[in-house]
């Protein structure tokens, strides 16, 4: 839209949109509105008739198959609200620390107030726990989103944490402030379709064998279903390699930066599996250009129920916010 559109000629051109069988959302940058239509590619030519309609500046095909994650169809930087002072995408890095798994209401407690005092901005924690094994862990499922409640009470810290089925988004949303979707669960359609009727803030981690194209598509279907805060992790792909956990990508931070609006996180902590790489990795992330990080802290991480090699301790979780000060500076950013 031309950048004094009036609301009447916004509204206007949306129902004229939804008319023609396309599907309207309205994106807010810095400068003006841009309505992106979409449906189907055969029915173009509607779509371009628009461009003599009042208050609209140009109607540009979009040649992407991810449409509203594409920067072609928003230039700016999304920055998703997450907390009152907490954002991602913006200046500041956003650092999300805490468990693998909640295993009790004392190990959470003490790791909210470990990882705030060090300068986290949110708490991240597993209350479901999709594992390759049976056998393993499965979580503590709403007792654990109940200690993550408790510790946001105590401490302020958002929480963060995995849904993994689509018949619990409802269940999950009463208590966490970003749904997570894991690496495992990047292509289960019917829970990112759950996921775009809300809107809180959604998390999507990539596969471990997802093309950055399939990455940006998964995240489509929760932006087309009409929940716009998305945010990209990138937490490393399985490759040849057996030194490590992952290879961590760190390819698709500039990539993705590139691509999309959307803001992006990295996970070194699954992207390597070895705790003494994760601080190394993590450096290198926010040289990259990341606009945050997902890092696991455990009070002992010997005794962890899940995850407890790649799992700092609070004197390393520490360590790793020093370091990360200086090399956030020199790239523009802060914590």
């Amino acid at each position: 839209m031309r950048m004094d559109a009036t609301e009447k000629q916004v509204n206007a051109i949306t129902r004229r949109v939804k008319a023609l069988g396309f599907q309207p959302h309205v994106l807010y940058g810095e400068e003006r509105k841009v309505i992106a239509a979409i449906g189907h590619e055969k029915r173009k030519s509607d779509i371009l008739d628009l461009q003599g309609f009042e208050g609209v500046e140009s109607v540009v095909p979009i040649s992407k198959p991810y449409k509203l994650a594409s920067r072609e169809v928003k230039k700016e930087k999304s920055i998703i609200h997450i907390a009152p002072g907490v954002e991602i995408g913006g200046p500041k890095l956003c650092i999300m620390a805490g468990p693998c798994s909640v295993e009790s209401e004392k190990q959470v407690l003490a790791t909210a107030r470990a990882v705030k005092k060090a300068g986290a901005h949110v708490l991240r924690g597993g209350a479901y726990k999709p594992r390759t094994s049976p056998y393993d862990f499965q979580g503590l499922e709403e007792k654990g989103l109940k200690i993550l409640a408790k510790a946001r009470k105590e401490t302020g810290l958002p929480i963060i944490t995995e849904v993994t089925n689509p018949r619990e988004v409802d269940l999950v949303g009463r208590y966490t402030d970003i749904f997570q979707v894991g690496a495992r669960n990047i292509q289960n359609y019917s829970l990112l379709k759950e996921l775009g009727k809300v809107r809180k803030p959604v998390f999507l981690k990539r596969g471990m064998a997802t093309f950055i194209k399939e990455f940006l598509l998964a995240s489509e279907y929760i932006l087309s279903g009409g929940n716009p805060h998305v945010i990209l992790c990138e937490r490393g792909i399985r490759t040849f390699e057996t030194a490590t956990r992952n290879t961590l990508d760190l390819n698709s931070v500039p990539v993705l930066k590139e691509q999309t609006h959307l803001p992006i996180v990295v996970d070194p902590s699954h992207g390597t599996g070895v705790w003494k790489y994760v601080t190394p990795m993590a450096l290198a992330s926010v040289a990259a250009g990341a606009d945050g990080l997902m890092i696991e802290v455990h009070p002992k991480p010997e005794e962890a129920w899940s995850d407890g090699g790649q799992s700092l301790t609070f004197e390393n979780f520490q360590i790793l916010m020093n370091k990360i000060r200086p090399v956030a500076e020199a790239v523009g950013r802060s914590l």
